[in-house]
């Protein structure tokens, strides 16, 4: 039992959870704990954890993204089937956040657990006044173009997303396919999430701080709400795995619902095992050429960018916990400010890790943009691994799906390319 606790993080977390509320059940009700020393104490671990997520969160968006472009391998080929996946991704990942912040916005707001929602210094806000198309692009433009160095510093994780896909694209264009440089990107890339997945490790301590802080104020809700939350994120993440996705590559493609999941249904089931896309790339590659017919050319780009860049259940989930969490900590949120969730949860999406919990960096972008705080993430980790599990599985859903698509479109390319070049030597015979 206890090798199996120290191996299992979300029965960690559940039990941090757990722990925290029996916990104040012992407290007096008439007590003010708050002003006591015990509870600083205990309110430490929940600023160690958040301390060290602000310390590493623009570190890792670099570096995904970098290493996410780097990994297409030339410029030319980025021209080609680059430009046909990214914009396969994004259509697809736009459908997701829509689907996630239209089904959030019509349901019933959330019971807020909070009187007041404490906002950092730091955090870019567009104000309710300059909610214009032409205010809004200007702050966007005024909060992406910014020194790097000083991003990385003020944690302005917009500037360091823009920064990253231009270097990056730089990177592609001007260096050789086997540059030394894209190794140590990869390696460097490997390393902050290393740091990223031993930070993870203190989050019960955190959980047990943020659930008891809760639960002392009147949060007794909490868990009751964390479950119908889970519930909504589990439904509309279904929705655009089984309905969604499918119809557009039965649109696309003309292929059977039923000859697609059979296809498909190894890879998900890996990636619904290890919660990581990365982890999955190989067996999807060969389940896309062998069940698939996908080619190898198309396959080996399409699926490894795939890996790193196209996040639907991210992106649907990153939409959802934002109303969730803003209504939850007594955010008002501004047409402005579900614009900026909506724009914010597209570009975390593309940089999240491929790997168990990755979309906890891209989250926090998401959070600072909306003006949540960020210790509302330790929230969503009480829940997050198992629904980790099923986005994950979408997340590879999709990428199989977009090479199916992308590799039917290359043909006809191909063919009517073919039939051009013929009736041309025709013409001149």
């Amino acid at each position: 039992m206890l090798t199996k606790l120290r191996q299992s993080l979300p029965l960690q977390l559940l039990l941090a959870a757990l722990l925290a509320w029996l916990f104040t059940l012992l407290i007096s009700p008439t007590t003010d704990v708050t002003q006591t020393s015990w509870y600083q104490l205990v309110m430490l671990g929940k600023v160690t954890y958040i301390g060290l997520l602000k310390m590493v969160v623009g570190l890792v968006v670099m570096f995904s993204l970098l290493q996410g472009i780097t990994s297409i391998g030339s410029i030319t080929r980025l021209k080609q089937v680059g430009r046909n996946t990214l914009l396969f991704y994004s259509f697809t990942t736009l459908l997701a956040i829509s689907l996630g912040l239209g089904a959030s916005l019509l349901l019933p707001a959330w019971q807020p657990l909070t009187e007041f929602a404490p906002v950092g210094d730091n955090v870019q806000l567009i104000s309710e006044e300059s909610a214009g198309g032409a205010a809004i692009a200007g702050k966007l433009l005024n909060m992406a173009f910014v020194n790097p160095v000083a991003a990385l510093t003020n944690g302005n994780l917009l500037a360091i997303v823009v920064f990253s896909f231009m270097l990056g694209l730089a990177l592609l264009s001007s260096l050789p396919e086997k540059h030394p440089i894209f190794e140590v990107l990869s390696g460097l890339n490997k390393s902050i999430n290393t740091i990223v997945g031993w930070i993870i490790k203190l989050s019960p301590l955190a959980v047990f701080a943020i659930v008891f802080d809760f639960t002392v104020r009147g949060g007794e809700s909490l868990f009751q709400q964390l479950a119908l939350f889970a519930l909504l994120v589990f439904v509309l993440t279904l929705i655009h795995g089984a309905i969604v996705l499918p119809t557009i590559a039965k649109l696309a493609t003309g292929i059977k619902y039923t000859t697609l999941f059979k296809a498909i249904s190894a890879p998900m089931a890996m990636a619904f095992a290890t919660s990581s896309s990365s982890a999955t790339l190989p067996l999807a590659m060969q389940s896309a050429q062998e069940k698939l017919g996908v080619s190898q050319s198309t396959s080996s780009m399409v699926l490894p960018l795939g890996a790193v860049m196209n996040m639907d259940g991210t992106a649907l989930f990153e939409g959802v916990a934002a109303i969730f969490l803003a209504q939850l900590f007594g955010v008002d949120l501004t047409t402005s400010g579900l614009i900026m969730i909506f724009i914010m949860a597209m570009v975390s999406s593309v940089g999240a890790p491929g790997m168990p919990s990755g979309s906890m960096s891209g989250m926090q972008l998401v959070l600072l943009a909306a003006g949540i705080p960020l210790e509302a993430i330790a929230i969503l980790l009480i829940i997050e691994r198992p629904l980790d599990t099923f986005r994950t599985a979408v997340n590879v859903e999709g990428d199989m799906i977009a090479a199916l698509v992308i590799d039917k479109w290359q043909n006809k390319q191909k063919t009517l390319t073919e039939k051009q070049s013929l009736s041309q030597t025709s013409y001149s015979a």
